[in-house]
């Protein structure tokens, strides 16, 4: 099964210095048939003006992976945490007990990103923050581990979740192949160009809601970016 779910039907949220569309519910958009999917439950596509961001603010029990698309994030927490996250790369913070976080685009152009939560595979535990960066180019033509609740995934940053979050870069023409587990949730968007999987066509930052698959076959229609999920 792959649901396609345009970009155009998600829901939207525009706070002027922060352009918001929400795959899954969200803040003030409640759609009960996309609480989330398996232990994904937030995947929002965020553009946040220059010299803005969000203050700090609590979370506990989540993990919550950033990947920022163009420009730059600057994380601030209060275990002391502090790193500017550039476009390409990916910040993961467990929530644990409990952290405050903020997090501010101090770039003179608009940053844009998915945050992407997933619930842990248990409660409490020490917060934790990490960043790395993730060249395009590593990932041409194949999926990389970019966060990862498995301990063979030694490059890709750990999160407490069995989950992980890849991505790739696809040309014109090219293709990537997959093979996943059917009884997994996974959820793929891509981030710029128009790709298929599995025949399947998807327009950049739709969303495609995946399950009962056991190889998955993406091909860039143009040169593409894409981000996927795959969760229990």
């Amino acid at each position: 099964m792959i649901e396609r779910r345009p970009f155009a039907g998600l829901g939207h949220a525009d706070h002027g210095w922060l352009n918001a569309t929400h795959h899954f519910s969200f803040a003030g958009y409640y759609e009960p048939s996309r609480m989330g999917w398996g232990a994904l439950r937030v995947w929002n596509d965020d553009s946040i003006a220059a010299k803005n961001g969000f203050p700090p603010h609590p979370h506990s029990d989540m993990e919550i992976i950033t990947y920022v698309r163009e420009g730059a994030i600057t994380h601030q927490d209060s275990m002391g945490n502090v790193g500017r996250t550039a476009a390409g790369d990916v910040q993961v913070m467990s929530a644990g007990s409990g952290v405050r976080h903020a997090e501010y685009n101090l770039e003179d152009e608009t940053t844009t990103l998915f945050q992407i939560w997933i619930e842990p595979a248990g409660r409490g535990g020490e917060p934790s923050w990490g960043a790395r960066p993730f060249p395009k180019g590593d990932r041409s033509g194949r999926f990389v581990t970019l966060a990862s609740g498995y301990a063979n995934d030694e490059d890709a940053l750990p999160i407490r979740a069995e989950a992980r979050v890849m991505a790739a870069t696809l040309k014109a023409g090219e293709q990537a192949v997959l093979e996943v587990d059917p009884k997994r949730h996974l959820y793929l968007v891509p981030a710029r160009g128009s790709i298929t999987v599995n025949g399947v066509r998807l327009e950049g930052r739709d969303g495609a809601a995946i399950t009962d698959v056991a190889t998955l076959e993406i091909t860039g229609i143009d040169d593409a970016e894409v981000v996927l999920v795959d969760a229990v």
